[in-house]
């Protein structure tokens, strides 16, 4: 089965209150998700909007395009860079901990990216940038650990 998943990330502040949307459609399925947190970036938006979408899929093994306006996601897999990340162990490179739990859902499937201009009429990447922002304007917002931690330690 084919999938495409749509995302977008977003963050007032950057860093400050930050969201992700997604849309996933197979065939006749469509699927939406969203989440928001106090304090985050967009990069950390963008890439966490494609983890959440891959580890939502029900079972392993399928055919994904991720179709993203983020060059920081989609050029980080497409030109191999993650790889070498990976291969130094993070070493300098910032979210680390969102990128080990990328390659660990990646894997599981055959992904590949394509990137779209942002904020360019596409109708599901305004679709997902909407859901992003209102992710996180909502009241009551989730605690991006992996970013307030990292930042804690720069203080």
């Amino acid at each position: 089965m084919k999938v495409t998943i749509h995302t977008d990330g977003a963050a007032s502040g950057n860093p400050g209150p930050g969201g992700f949307g997604a849309v996933l459609e197979a065939g006749k399925y469509r699927k939406e998700l969203w989440g928001g947190f106090r304090l985050t970036t967009n990069n950390r938006m963008e890439l966490l909007a494609v983890i959440v979408a891959l580890e939502s899929l029900k079972r392993p093994g399928l055919q994904v395009t991720v179709v993203s306006d983020s060059k920081y996601v989609v050029d980080a897999v497409e030109k191999g860079w993650l790889l070498g990340w990976e291969k130094k162990g993070f070493a300098k490179i910032k979210n680390p901990d969102l990128w080990r739990r990328f390659l660990k859902v990646f894997r599981q499937h055959d992904v590949n990216f394509r990137w779209i201009k942002g904020h360019n009429g596409h109708p599901l990447n305004e679709l997902c940038d909407e859901l992003a922002v209102a992710a996180s304007k909502q009241s009551v917002l989730e605690v991006d650990e992996g970013y307030e931690k990292s930042a804690e330690t720069l203080l």
